[in-house]
């Protein structure tokens, strides 16, 4: 009996060296999720003449994939500008003055039908004592071009259903993959939906800033996302699950894939980008031995969820 207590002791000894420093499941697992439906506004962006509304759901910027609804009304006739040409570019200004962007789209198409124009951003950081994110707008209205900017704040994303990642391809690109939805997944096979996209490296200097040339993204085309989610958490071996469908592009230029969730829990989604020529742009295959007491292997390119 000694000869087995001491035996028990050992391999508990070992499992917890073996997890010890890496990740908290058991503090990620406090974490609730909102499942947000609801376009709320912002902020408002005023000149002498005009007001912009911008909304997006539960009202917030976040960290990833954001849907915006900008509204313009003219102040001297109350009357919205529905037949402009808008632009929406987001610049973000470290501490050290350096400016960069994010994958959005710059020109905004309008939904007649609402009454609103429609774009995205996948914002790459949260707003910071040493971030900032400021938004340029352009439009037109009876033949003038009228110029708006205004600094925003950019949450931090604590639904982790809607994580993102960066990565440089193999091909030398710079790529992003942002998660859509599901917001609150279910123990079943989930609708998965990401964005891809990448960005487009300046052909000429820059010119006045903010010149867009310079800050200029694409969302990916034709291209295939190979999904293969498994659980890294030791105790629950590194296990799959079966009915998984990859991710294609769809009419609405996202990704749109199957994702079966088994449980609860934290799940790791590993992904290889593949082009349309078939070639790997990121990402290999993990192990798929049950390793229990072992955290899971994650691929070079994946994305953490919790749920």
């Amino acid at each position: 009996m000694k000869h087995l207590q001491i035996i028990v002791i050992a391999i508990s000894i070992v499992i917890t060296s073996c997890t010890l420093d890496k990740t908290d499941y058991e503090a990620e697992l406090i974490v609730e999720t909102t499942e947000y439906i609801e376009f709320e506004e912002v902020t408002t962006i005023n000149n002498e003449d005009y007001n912009i509304s911008i909304e997006a759901l539960n009202g917030t910027l976040y960290k990833g994939y954001n849907e915006v609804h900008l509204k313009v009304i003219s102040l001297k006739t109350g009357e919205s500008i529905e037949s402009s040409q808008i632009t929406f570019l987001p610049i973000m200004t470290d501490a050290n003055g350096n400016k960069s962007s994010c994958p959005h789209e710059y020109d905004l198409t309008y939904n007649a039908t609402e009454g609103y124009y429609k774009g995205y951003v996948v914002f790459t950081n949260e707003s910071s004592s040493t971030v900032d994110w400021q938004l340029y707008i352009d439009f037109t209205d009876n033949n003038e071009t009228q110029a708006i900017d205004k600094v925003i704040t950019v949450e931090a994303q604590t639904n982790m259903n809607l994580n993102m990642t960066a990565f440089t391809g193999n091909d030398n690109e710079q790529y992003f993959i942002a998660l859509v939805a599901p917001q609150s997944p279910r123990v079943a096979q989930n609708d998965l939906v990401a964005g891809i996209y990448k960005y487009n490296k300046p052909a000429n200097a820059a010119g006045e800033f903010p010149d867009a040339t310079q800050f200029s993204y694409s969302a990916v085309e034709n291209h295939t996302l190979f999904i293969d989610p498994r659980m890294p958490e030791p105790s629950m071996g590194n296990h799959s699950s079966p009915y998984n469908e990859d991710l294609s592009q769809e009419s609405d230029g996202l990704y749109h894939g199957v994702v079966n969730y088994t449980m609860t829990g934290n799940w790791t989604l590993n992904f290889i980008l593949k082009d349309e020529n078939k070639q790997i742009i990121k990402g290999n295959e993990v192990s798929t031995e049950f390793t229990p007491g072992v955290e899971g292997e994650r691929g070079e390119l994946h994305i953490d969820i919790l749920f």
